[in-house]
């Protein structure tokens, strides 16, 4: 194994091979962050949702996905030339690989990449020969224009720093993905486990930029949108969730799965009414 890969994979307490793979995809997504810091990607995009909150304010789940989001709209911008900035990192560190972008079936604002590394070579003796990890990676190029940002810095796999969507924010984010996910065929319980993380540590939601996810999505017409209203929105989605579908979504990405124990409509009902507030 790499050097640098190992010492970061050594801060991590696995217990299973499971685990092991989610912990490597994670080193790798590092990677990949300190590759579009290199070729400058954070000077026209931001960094958000799960593994943003995971890898910069301690959240305490595997997450899988690299989202991030233009500083501006543009519907023309195109992520090939960031591609090869990513090849020569992971080549840098010894690993074997097949990066392409998502062919899109139909228009959208979402530009979608993939790195499929190979760990045949050995990285970790415990994967089965001929194990591919896959990371994907989404930019949206049409972002609401009202979103704030911070920049987080990082020592490994080498120095860098990543434009990041300030909290307030990235709790709209999520929000938003509550509201507006179709959770019809499988309720994803990471949405719901991340927005208890949020209330967890005092965050508190800009409405302005919720307001805007949720008009440019179809689920607000011409509302002004209040504390009041976005909680009773939140009440109306956490009654018709099937807990028991969401914590099974959940707890594979999780150690503690007895925080899901009381999971339940009542308990996100409550826990709403008395902690979520506005900037």
């Amino acid at each position: 194994m790499n050097t640098v890969i190992g010492e970061m994979f050594s801060h991590y307490e696995v217990k299973n091979l499971e685990e092991e793979k989610m912990a490597l995809k994670e080193v790798l997504q590092e990677v990949i962050l300190c590759a579009l810091y290199k070729a400058g990607f954070f000077k026209v995009a931001a960094f958000y949702g799960g593994t943003s909150l995971r890898i910069f304010h301690g959240l305490d789940r595997f997450s899988e996905d690299l989202d991030f989001s233009l500083l501006e709209p543009n519907p023309s911008f195109d992520l090939s030339p960031y591609l090869p900035a990513i090849e020569k990192e992971l080549e840098a560190f010894g690993l074997s690989f097949n990066l392409k972008e998502k062919e899109k079936k139909k228009e959208t604002p979402i530009r979608s990449a993939f790195a499929e590394v190979n760990l045949q070579e050995g990285i970790l003796q415990s994967f089965p020969k001929d194990e591919v990890i896959s990371i994907k990676f989404e930019v949206d190029t049409l972002p609401p224009s009202e979103a704030a940002y911070e920049t987080k810095h990082r020592l490994l796999p080498s120095y860098y720093g990543v434009k990041i969507f300030r909290l307030p924010y990235l709790f709209a984010g999520k929000i938003g993905a509550v509201l507006t996910r179709n959770y019809s065929n499988r309720v994803k319980g990471r949405d719901l486990y991340d927005y208890l993380f949020y209330l967890s540590k005092g965050v508190k939601v800009n409405l302005n930029y919720l307001s805007s996810l949720l008009s440019r999505s179809g689920f607000l017409q011409n509302e002004r949108l209040t504390i009041e209203a976005a909680k009773k929105y939140l009440i109306e989605r956490f009654s018709s969730i099937d807990y028991r579908i969401a914590k099974e979504d959940v707890a594979p990405f999780i150690r503690d799965t007895s925080k899901l124990d009381l999971w339940d409509s009542s308990f996100f009902i409550e826990i709403t009414n008395s902690y979520l507030k506005e900037e």
